[in-house]
């Protein structure tokens, strides 16, 4: 089992930044794959970033490439999305989702343990 504990979320200006957390408890962290979804009012789920279980390999959807970075720190059990030049179309609840294995999916059916969101708002 995999406990995770979103935050960081908030309100911020287009152009401002944000960093968010996931705090993850249970087994061991290291041999988890992380993984950032994001779901607006009226829409489903949709992914945004991943990182393998070293942190050697991440994954981006196109809309967030060169503006949103995760990173995960083994020894906090701890992984991190920093998101920098946000924009109002990036307003969503986010959530970190976890899975047993070395590799990132893109899939949310493919992540057994969620975090419970944590709002972003960008306003214009």
């Amino acid at each position: 089992q995999v406990q995770l504990v979103d935050s960081g979320g908030g309100l911020v200006q287009a152009g401002g930044s944000l960093r968010l957390s996931c705090a993850a408890s249970g087994r061991t962290f290291g041999n988890v794959a992380m993984g950032w979804f994001r779901q607006a009012p009226g829409k489903e789920r949709e992914f945004v970033a991943a990182i393998n279980y070293s942190g050697a390999s991440t994954l981006y959807t196109d809309s967030v490439k060169g503006r949103f970075t995760i990173s995960r720190d083994n020894a906090k059990n701890t992984v991190y999305l920093q998101m920098n030049s946000l924009k109002p179309e990036d307003t969503a609840v986010y959530y970190c989702a976890a899975r047993y294995g070395t590799r990132w999916y893109r899939g949310a059916g493919d992540y057994a343990y969620w975090g419970q969101g944590t709002q972003v708002t960008v306003s214009s």
